[in-house]
């Protein structure tokens, strides 16, 4: 009898706010996180820059990232595919601490 190994998944909140200048993570927005994508709001395009940038911040592939809450709205739960919420938690802190030590 096999063993499969299942990966683990996480869950997270976000807080969205499409148009921006450049696509970034700000932050905690509450138990949130806040996200700034370069995308507009029209036909799916700053859902697709939430899951391209999610995806290069967290080191996954795109298809690992799923939006399956608030698809028209700026508050969104995703699930990440392969990083358990305390990894997934310091990558995107990480990727805060990287923009401001280079700022």
């Amino acid at each position: 009898m096999s063993t499969m190994v299942q990966s683990p998944t996480t869950r997270l909140r976000l807080r969205v706010a499409p148009g921006a200048a450049r696509s970034l993570v700000v932050g905690r927005h509450g138990e949130a996180w806040k996200l700034r994508v370069d995308a507009a709001p029209e036909q799916g395009k700053a859902n697709e820059a939430v899951v391209r940038l999610l995806a290069e911040t967290l080191a996954v592939t795109a298809r690992d990232v799923a939006i399956v809450s608030g698809h028209g709205a700026r508050d969104k739960i995703v699930t990440v595919a392969g990083l358990d919420l305390a990894e997934t938690e310091r990558r995107l802190t990480l990727a805060i601490d990287d923009r401001r030590r280079a700022g």
